[in-house]
């Protein structure tokens, strides 16, 4: 008892002691898994946040203030250039789709809270656990202080939005994932896996033999002489690296015993001693016509698999296949394609369209991926600076805008500095997109203010609400919780049929459209492995960078619309 009440006095005298805990152990819960089930950092933190919280530990306002308009700006960051592109071209349908669902899951939420008499908070709540966008409490959090109430009813209002979303969230994440993955095929009359076979074949259209996708090591390098009669003797290169059923490539010249310099024009000659690579069977078939030997030399070019971050307009919404007859794509091979702030892998397949912000892993000689790098984007080399200058600036800037305070028939109306960074962080990740060299952010440091981030904001939510969330769950948990599942299951019953009849969406990429626009990996990740492909990712990007931002916001308005 002496220790444990040792305990306690540290942590309310100390109350940055207890957020950490509260996260540490957050992470710990959240990790822990049921099958494939598990609850994830933010319920995990909450949950123990609740617990810790019950000895009562004061805990400023705005810590969590500051946490939570870094997360929204890494959350904008990450999303930018898929959301600029949903609305700016192709992915406008995909765009749009993801504002109807995202209107719909608001509409669902708001009539349970209207139908069973819910105030501000349970509202908030319902909405970030429903739909699982733990942001949304954030915005709400701050639309409630500002709401015409005193401060012991503004109090209760927050101290209600935990409850309803630790009670909703379950539901929200396995009823999505279940009606997406599962019920979503019978819904739309299809066999899934048939389809995304289908649609593989149909990607797949004009890609070479062997596949347009080939890893390093299915490929050789082999030295050949041009003896006396030789049938290539006076040929382009470019023409000697079509002569086989795949392409060869050219990546060394030795002539009169010195290594040339040589472009697609330059003309063989008697005597000259390349470096050719390509596949082994390639390689095979050209060594009929030519004179293979050991020159160890010449085979030394280096080789190397480099993350390229794609900028370059001539390369959006290219084709993998146009690209690939470019004459700077010569001798380089494509491993992986990643796209959006959660890097899901996109098919690599022949008819694949390249966006601008995707992360593509190419291999080849040293020279060749320099090319290619110069031609169509930045290398994305591991870097542990971040370019707090950037961040900081764009933090600021977004929160001067979103303090701005309208006055709309007699309502003040604004996106609070919290919006504001999130619409910031939309616009500065467009911008990057374009050009890197405006501010390096590494993956590491985007984790950490959106996850880390997050959570220490959940974490203060959960201690500060904690004396009174044990009662709240008394009061409406059992309602609450089947009002849940209405909000959950509506617009996701509703959103592949809007998909198929409405929006005309292939099947294939139908469902993930609808896990993109409610922002649920975890249900596309579950279509993905029922489908054995992972097309369905084609369709997440767009609609989850569109819907993630509408939800966060849908905390704003849905204190709007309950004032």
């Amino acid at each position: 008892m002496v220790l444990w009440h040792w305990i306690e006095t540290t942590l309310k005298t100390y109350p940055e002691l207890a957020i950490f805990l509260t996260v540490a152990l957050g992470y710990w819960v959240g990790g822990l898994k049921l099958k494939s089930f598990s609850l994830g950092a933010v319920t995990g933190t909450l949950l123990v946040g609740v617990i810790i919280g019950q000895i009562g530990i004061d805990i400023s306002s705005q810590v969590k203030s500051v946490f939570f308009i870094m997360f929204l700006f890494s959350v904008g960051f990450g999303v930018g250039p898929q959301f600029v592109k949903g609305l700016a071209s192709d992915g406008l349908p995909q765009a749009i789709f993801a504002v109807v669902i995202s209107c719909l899951c608001l509409g669902s939420v708001y009539l349970a809270a209207v139908l069973a008499g819910y105030g501000p908070g349970l509202a908030a709540g319902l909405l970030a656990g429903t739909q699982t966008i733990s942001a949304s409490i954030g915005l709400a959090t701050d639309s409630i202080n500002h709401l015409n109430l005193s401060p012991d009813e503004i109090k209760n209002q927050l101290d209600q939005i935990p409850v309803a979303y630790a009670i909703s969230y379950l539901f929200g994440t396995i009823g999505t994932g279940w009606i997406i993955a599962f019920l979503g095929p019978k819904l739309l009359g299809i066999d899934l896996v048939k389809e995304c076979q289908r649609y593989e074949k149909e990607m797949s259209h004009g890609e070479p033999e062997g596949g347009i996708q080939s890893a390093w090591n299915q490929y050789v390098i082999r030295a050949f002489k041009l003896a006396n009669g030789t049938p290539i003797i006076s040929k382009k290169i470019a023409d000697v690296e079509n002569m086989t059923s795949n392409r060869v490539f050219i990546e060394a010249i030795r002539r009169n015993n010195k290594t040339i310099d040589f472009d697609d024009n330059s003309v063989l000659q008697q005597g000259d001693i390349l470096a050719v690579s390509g596949r082994y069977d390639d390689l095979v078939e050209l060594s009929h016509h030519l004179e293979e030997i050991n020159d160890a030399e010449l085979l030394k070019i280096p080789v190397e698999s480099v993350d390229v971050l794609i900028t370059s307009k001539h390369a959006d919404n290219k084709t993998l296949l146009e690209l690939s007859k470019l004459p700077v794509a010569r001798g380089v091979y494509l491993k992986r394609i990643r796209r959006g702030s959660l890097s899901v892998d996109i098919p690599v397949q022949a008819q694949t369209k390249l966006h601008r912000g995707d992360i593509v892993t190419v291999v080849g000689s040293k020279k060749h991926v320099d090319s290619i790098i110069a031609e169509f984007g930045f290398a994305d080399q591991p870097t542990s600076i971040t370019n707090m200058v950037f961040v900081g600036s764009g933090i600021v800037l977004g929160g001067f805008i979103g303090a701005i305070v309208v006055p709309i028939a007699g309502v003040p109306i604004t996106l609070s500095t919290a919006g504001g960074a999130l619409i910031a962080g939309l616009v500065f990740g467009w911008l990057r997109s374009f050009n890197p060299k405006l501010g390096n952010v590494p993956s590491a440091t985007l984790w950490f203010m959106n996850s880390v981030g997050l959570n220490i904001f959940i974490a203060v939510v959960g201690i500060t609400a904690g004396p009174g969330f044990i009662s709240g769950v008394k009061q409406v948990g059992f309602e609450l919780f089947f009002w849940g599942m209405f909000a959950t299951a509506a617009p996701m019953i509703l959103a592949p049929l809007i998909g198929k009849y409405i929006f005309k969406f292939d099947p294939a990429i139908n469902l993930g459209c609808c896990g993109g626009a409610r922002t649920s990996t975890a249900s596309v990740a579950m279509v993905a492995d029922v489908a054995k492909s992972n097309v369905p990712m084609l369709g997440y990007t767009v609609p989850y960078a569109v819907s993630n931002t509408l939800l966060t916001l849908w905390g704003m308005v849905i204190i709007m619309l309950l004032r």
